[in-house]
């Protein structure tokens, strides 16, 4: 959670001061937890840690190995919003289709996915949502 809550109250984790290593399971089994980002949007991921898996030399971290599908556009309007996101652009017709194309720069392929891409943003990290305001 990246906002100045009472994070107690709603039973969260501050993503800002915890590490995912503070709330996965000593015993290295497996763990389902759910996280939400952007309270505006409600983005909720549900994430299975499958255990650990030994570094290798030479390699660095973080590194994404594997995934699906690309990330939303920042800002789409949560699931409902990213729904008609992708009708708008899947239809020439549609009369949000122009605006769209041009908002996300021309195309966007929902089924995309680079994991090398992917492990570019995660050494970059979450940017610092103070400085955003």
């Amino acid at each position: 959670m990246l906002m100045e809550e009472n994070f107690e109250e709603f039973g969260y984790q501050d993503s800002t001061t915890t590490n995912i290593s503070d709330i996965l399971p000593k015993n290295a089994r497996r763990f389902r937890f759910r996280y939400e980002y952007d309270f505006g949007d409600s983005w909720w991921h549900e994430i299975l840690f499958e255990g650990i898996v030994e570094a290798e030399k030479g390699k660095k971290y973080p590194l994404c190995v594997e995934g699906s599908r690309a990330c939303p556009p920042e800002d789409v309007g949560g699931v409902w919003g990213y729904e008609e996101f992708l009708a708008a652009l899947a239809d020439p017709n549609h009369k949000q289709h122009d605006q769209y194309r041009e908002w996300i720069g021309g195309s966007f392929n929902p089924e995309a996915f680079d994991s090398a891409k992917a492990t570019r943003s995660m050494k970059r990290g979450l940017p610092d949502w103070r400085q955003m305001m």
